[in-house]
């Protein structure tokens, strides 16, 4: 019998998570395999090169190309500071005397003897990248980074802002359907990360940011709050390398919408526990999901996984991911085998499913993910 496999956000206590730790560029790994590391840990290193500026010194000290070697004071791979000089000329037994300065703090890369110019490059920028979770190595990919594993509670968000950060997590709402507003925020609450239930407003990330919060996990934020906070629209860009001291995880869509059930008492079971979180989001090629992570968070039950390689089935958990029912929670009620056309006048395969009002819709398949236990 075939299935229809739709990959969906992950909630569960337990889970094995992998996590591969990589380098814009070659450098060096500092961490062997089987050393256990901490979120802090710098697990590989690199510099990047800094900018190189070109300095027409022939030009500047008008004299032919051929000549600038002659008239330099500083020679390749000599370091220099902005405003120093690099390049003399003198004339008229000294009287005349003309002089080229580094535009930059750097190190003398290149004379040219053919174009009169010098390149200045500046220092290089240092990269370090941390293991981000708690954890052991279990690969060293030389020269490029390593793989960390642990097990422990893994959540997936639909969408989020903001990058790697860690902290407590700190259960503010009662409900999943309770608002995380600006009173709910407070000085003692710096360093930790907020859980709402089915919304954040604006001002309560915005106060949060002022206090110093790490993060803040919500099912629904409203999309005109978002662009006030980040100040742009992000379009569908890659997120998670915003410019904010916060990072945001939105478990269920835009707009307030209640946070679901699993989600949320996993989250209240896991209030006060470490965590690691990261807002990175990508929808269409190569998805990513915005992700909290406990390491080493043991279950108060035996924790049993759904075995969703089995895909779409009548009774299974979904979030619808298209318009006009973006975010909402459902199940699957039934699965017709033959193809529908739909608005675009595209023929796709379809499913009924109920929302949590009791109303039954007919969907794409391809517009809904598996809520995965």
């Amino acid at each position: 019998m075939a299935h229809a496999y739709t990959p969906g956000l992950k909630v569960t206590e337990l889970a094995t998570i992998r996590k591969v730790r990589r380098l814009p560029i070659l450098g060096e790994v500092l961490v062997q395999e089987g050393q256990e590391v901490t979120p802090e840990t710098v697990v590989a290193r690199a510099e990047l090169p800094g900018n190189p500026h070109t300095v027409n010194v022939a030009n500047s000290l008008s004299v032919e190309p051929e000549d600038v070697p002659h008239f330099m004071v500083k020679k390749v791979g000599e370091a220099v500071k902005k405003g120093e000089v690099i390049a003399t000329y003198r004339a008229f037994f000294g009287l005349m005397k003309n002089n080229v300065a580094s535009p930059v703090d750097g190190t003398i890369e290149n004379i040219s003897a053919v174009t009169g110019q010098v390149v200045v490059r500046e220092p290089a920028i240092p990269v370090q990248i941390q293991a981000y979770i708690r954890g052991k190595v279990v690969q060293v990919l030389p020269r490029e980074g390593v793989i960390v594993e642990t097990q422990g509670a893994f959540i997936q968000g639909i969408f989020g802002v903001g990058g790697e950060r860690q902290g407590k997590l700190k259960m503010v709402a009662r409900t999943p359907d309770d608002v995380l507003e600006e009173k709910d925020v407070s000085p003692a609450d710096h360093g930790q990360i907020l859980i709402g239930g089915s919304l954040v407003t604006g001002k309560a990330v915005k106060k949060a940011m002022e206090y110093g919060v790490k993060g803040i996990v919500a099912g629904g934020i409203i999309d005109t709050d978002l662009l006030e906070i980040l100040g742009y629209d992000i379009g569908v860009a890659i997120t998670g390398h915003e410019d904010i001291p916060l990072t945001v995880i939105i478990t269920e869509g835009f707009g307030r919408i209640r946070m679901a059930e699993k989600t949320f008492h996993l989250l209240k079971d896991l209030d006060g526990y470490t965590a690691s979180i990261n807002g990175a989001t990508q929808i269409r090629a190569g998805v990513m999901r915005p992700e909290i992570i406990v390491a080493g968070y043991v279950p108060k039950t035996r924790a049993v996984e759904t075995d969703v390689a089995q895909g779409l089935v009548p009774g299974t958990p979904i979030r619808i991911i298209r318009e006009p029912f973006f975010g909402q929670l459902a199940e699957v009620v039934e699965l017709p085998p033959e193809l529908e056309t739909i608005e675009t006048e595209a023929h796709v395969r379809i499913l009924k499913a109920r929302l949590a009002n009791g109303q039954v819709v007919t969907i794409p398949r391809a517009n809904v993910e598996i809520i995965e236990e």
